[in-house]
């Protein structure tokens, strides 16, 4: 279990990933070699994945957010099927979810032309993928990969 301090650190570090030790141990209120320490703990106990760094889409020409729904011959996950969907690098995320015995589909695009294209091109020739219906976004209100941290 996670102390109160270990959560702080947590939070801040989701808010801002390339905050310098110092900065977080002035916040916690701990030696920063005391900060790095724990980081390091946190990081080998699999809280932390990793950092990345957030690009803005538009300045790559890739303001088009669509969610495809892809139904598969198969009835259950088949590993193949959502590994080849992950391939494609226009894809975001891949889940697997219940309801339609197949995957949920994020993906980032110039355009609709560039949709269909993937669409057409890399989704549909996959052997297991029988249908997809497609969901466009207008407007983004909220986009995150954080997770909410109590305590």
């Amino acid at each position: 279990m996670l102390d109160e301090t270990s959560l702080k650190i947590l939070k801040i570090l989701q808010e801002k990933a390339r905050i310098p030790n110092v900065e977080v141990a002035r916040q916690v209120e701990m030696a920063p070699s005391a900060v790095l320490e724990r980081i390091r703990k946190l990081e080998r106990q699999g809280f932390i994945d990793g950092y990345e760094v957030r690009l803005n889409p538009e300045r790559f020409d890739r303001r088009q957010i669509a969610f495809i729904e892809v139904q598969t011959r198969s009835v259950g996950d088949h590993p193949p099927t959502g590994q080849q969907l992950a391939a494609i690098p226009e894809v975001q995320e891949v889940h697997y979810v219940a309801g339609h015995d197949g995957y949920l589909v994020k993906l980032r695009v110039a355009d609709t032309a560039e949709l269909a294209a993937i669409i057409r091109e890399k989704i549909a020739i996959i052997n297991e993928v029988v249908s997809t219906r497609t969901t466009t976004v207008l407007q983004t209100y909220k986009e995150t990969a954080r997770i909410p941290i109590r305590g």
